[in-house]
């Protein structure tokens, strides 16, 4: 499979929240869970400006994205999302490859970030540890593995 990728554009915003919707949803969450989600999950053109996002095409499709965010010395992985039908297909792979060339360019020592519980054994064989539990943005009461890799 040819995978490109390549940083987001401003007008890709609602592309992208769809494709962080059925990324979450094929965990196999309900409507109301996934409803409770949408705000943390768009993708809004504040978020694009903020955060370096890079998008993953396949034959013309957003595939997936990742986004890097925070200040020296740790960087933060904010949303790692696979389109459900390009999952297992090396598009996850790509975009983490670049991900971690540019954290390390830009001179961060650690990537930080909150999984969700169905994927922490994913960022486990990336090498990333859980080091302590956060406090869900969407869902009250529920707590994220806080994960870090060192770099």
């Amino acid at each position: 499979m040819n995978i490109h990728v390549r940083r987001a554009r401003p007008d890709e915003s609602e592309r992208l929240t769809v494709l962080a919707m059925k990324a979450k949803a094929s965990w196999g969450y309900d409507d109301a869970f996934m409803e409770m989600c949408r705000a943390e999950l768009a993708l809004t053109p504040e978020k694009l400006r903020a955060w370096t996002v890079w998008v993953a095409e396949c034959a013309g499709e957003l595939a997936g994205m990742i986004a890097l965010a925070g200040d020296a010395p740790d960087a933060e992985l904010e949303d790692f999302m696979v389109e459900p039908n390009f999952q297992r297909q090396g598009v996850g792979a790509a975009l983490m490859e670049v991900f971690m060339d540019e954290c390390r360019l830009r001179g961060f020592k650690r990537v930080c970030l909150d999984a969700d519980p169905n994927a922490e054994s994913i960022y486990q064989k990336l090498g990333f540890t859980t080091i302590s539990l956060s406090p869900s943005r969407s869902i009250p009461g529920r707590s994220l593995p806080r994960m870090a890799k060192a770099l």
